[in-house]
């Protein structure tokens, strides 16, 4: 919901380092994203900018299909690519997962620190699928992805990073910190090797 973050671009480069891929990240809320001040410096008028804002994003309805008409532009512009995967973090996590179900244009997706875990949602998964939950997921709906998703012969990972905190891959991430910078990279590296095997 903070839009591309410099975070987020760092992990977004990251894997296409380390994949020696293309990695696209839109901009969903076309350069007005949610504003941190909203929640640390909170006024009347952020209020009613953040109930407006959140009206908009959780349309998941018109998410996904924003998702799927950038999917669909990108494999025509880059026609040369054979595979294609998503990962959303927060917000985008859940618009993820949602265009993960049957006839899904992705391989393999992800979710990072994902706001709105549903299990119906991942139920409907066709396509090998990544959670690595922070401390700030509800438990609860985190292990029954697990209970669901995980186990023999099963190509999913579900892992919570039970000392960060929801946000430290994406523009909550405090990179400044040794904690959260070494989680931010495991947790890159291990989107990295997820979708290694899975792409």
């Amino acid at each position: 919901i903070f839009g591309p973050a410099p975070q987020t671009l760092q992990g977004a480069d990251a894997l296409a380092t380390a994949l020696d891929i293309l990695v696209v990240v839109p901009d969903f809320f076309k350069g007005s994203p949610m504003l941190g001040e909203w929640f640390t410096s909170p006024t009347e008028e952020s209020e009613q900018l953040k109930t407006a804002f959140f009206g908009k994003a959780f349309d998941f309805p018109q998410a996904t299909k924003d998702l799927l008409e950038f999917t669909a532009a990108a494999k025509s512009k880059w026609s040369q690519v054979s595979s294609w995967g998503a990962f959303g973090l927060c917000w985008g996590g859940k618009v993820v997962v949602l265009t993960s179900a049957e006839s899904t244009p992705f391989t393999a997706s992800g979710q990072v620190h994902p706001g709105k875990m549903e299990i119906a949602d991942a139920k409907a998964l066709a396509i090998p699928h990544i959670v690595l939950a922070s401390n700030g997921e509800p438990e609860e709906v985190v292990k029954e992805y697990h209970d669901l998703l995980v186990g023999e012969g099963k190509p999913n990972v579900v892992e919570t990073y039970g000392t960060m905190h929801h946000g430290w891959m994406g523009a909550r991430a405090k990179l400044e910190e040794d904690a959260n910078l070494k989680e931010y990279t495991r947790g890159y590296n291990q989107l990295a090797a997820f979708f290694e095997k899975h792409l």
